[in-house]
């Protein structure tokens, strides 16, 4: 059978039409692309990253390991050298920016350093918590690990914070900042290779063991601020 030009013409725009169409149909189905949760980090000197490289703080570390994990998330460090609890609460209003979708909170070192009552400090986090539980976002809560410098009865009342407050909140949980090098045994080694001079801060190695002990929380929080 001969082709005439109209015949080929016709036969073209069909297939050009399914074309079309088919290509439309997988722009449709394809999933859009995911826009990164952005979590801000409230915190103190070991949020903001004291006496470290800029690419050595807890955010920058933090970001990374999440990225590597696959996480689409932008965080926001809001951590403040020698930042108490008060403080914290002083500024949570404008750290909720509202391009935030989660927050870490992580305060209370400074309030222990200085003996400051417990139950301030949990009026504070509690005012904290609050704020952010009215922007309907979620919270990981993360604690510390008091000493017993000020008696017994003040290093639990103090470590009873973390746990209340989240229940109350409906907050994620992380219950000491430092879990990451508690884990390891040797206490000598931790002070000598993972600590700065001043005996409180971590170096860069010890971040890089806070990250890692964090990190799977973090993601959880992740999770829970996805829109």
């Amino acid at each position: 059978m001969a082709w005439s030009l109209g015949m080929v013409q016709s036969i073209l725009d069909s297939t050009l039409r399914s074309m079309r169409n088919l290509a439309l149909m997988l722009v449709v189905a394809s999933p859009a692309a995911a826009e990164p949760v952005t979590i801000a980090a409230l915190g103190d000197s070991l949020t903001q990253g004291y006496g470290l490289a800029p690419e050595e703080g807890f955010v920058p570390q933090l970001q990374n390991w999440l990225t590597a994990q696959g996480a689409e998330v932008v965080l926001l460090n809001a951590g403040v050298s020698g930042d108490t609890t008060a403080g914290g609460l002083s500024r949570i209003d404008w750290t909720l920016t509202p391009d935030v979708d989660g927050v870490i909170v992580a305060l209370g070192g400074n309030d222990v350093l200085r003996g400051l009552p417990p139950e301030q400090a949990k009026a504070n986090l509690d005012g904290i918590l609050g704020k952010i539980g009215e922007r309907d976002l979620p919270a990981l809560l993360v604690g510390i690990d008091a000493p017993s410098n000020f008696g017994t009865e003040y290093e639990a009342a103090f470590e009873a914070i973390y746990p209340e407050l989240a229940v109350t909140h409906d907050a994620l949980l992380f219950p000491n900042i430092l879990e990451g090098l508690m884990r390891l045994e040797d206490r000598a080694s931790v002070m000598r290779d993972h600590m700065q001079r001043d005996g409180i801060h971590p170096d860069g190695s010890g971040v890089q063991f806070i990250v890692e002990a964090i990190g799977p929380k973090v993601l959880e929080l992740i999770e829970h601020s996805q829109p």
